[in-house]
């Protein structure tokens, strides 16, 4: 037997889903306006900057009532995904 439910909640799911994939071609193009300004390789990763992105990430997270554990997993990896697109995207000047 289907679960009604539970079929309603993953059509809300995949409409999240379909939200997340157009920001996440929106910060795509952001990144892309990025590394146009980046003249070395070595410019890709910013340690200091990935800090400060997952301490504020812990912040919000907190204050707004998301397991912080969960959305550092999702930053860290969508860093990591940027960090290899960028790498494959580099064109150097």
């Amino acid at each position: 037997m289907v679960n009604k439910n539970i079929l309603k909640i993953r059509k809300k799911l995949d409409r999240l889903d379909d939200a997340f994939l157009n920001l996440i071609k929106k910060r795509t193009k952001l990144v892309d306006q990025v590394l146009k300004n980046k003249k070395y390789k070595k410019d890709i990763i910013d340690r200091k900057r990935i800090s400060i992105i997952l301490k504020n990430i812990n912040k919000k997270s907190l204050k707004k009532k998301i397991d912080p554990k969960i959305t550092k997993k999702i930053w860290t990896n969508m860093i990591s995904a940027y960090i290899d697109y960028e790498f494959r995207s580099f064109k150097k000047k």
